[in-house]
């Protein structure tokens, strides 16, 4: 259903089934991973970055957006780089 790269991708679906018959498919929820990982980089926000470059650049994955924000503890993206000088925790991948 979703790419394997997905954050959701391994999340389960479900049916819910209404009083009237209709049944709606849809993907459980998703919790954030505790803290922790370990630290690749911490980048310094410059200029013109964007979350696709940084992860791009230090991941090898411009989709990689979200491991950076769940990493962060940051639900919306731009929340990331909108500051010049913030620092980011770029963190490994978890197995």
């Amino acid at each position: 259903m979703f790419d394997p790269k997905s954050r959701y991708a391994a999340l389960a679906t479900t049916t819910h089934l209404f009083p009237d018959g209709r049944e709606v498919r849809f993907v459980r929820r998703r919790f954030v991973p505790p803290l922790g990982g370990d630290v690749l980089v911490e980048h310094k926000v410059e200029g013109d970055d964007r979350l696709d470059r940084i992860t791009a650049r230090y991941l090898g994955d411009s989709e990689a957006f979200w491991r950076v924000c769940d990493a962060n503890l940051v639900i919306h993206p731009p929340h990331l780089t909108h500051e010049l000088g913030a620092r980011i925790a770029i963190t490994l991948p978890r197995l």
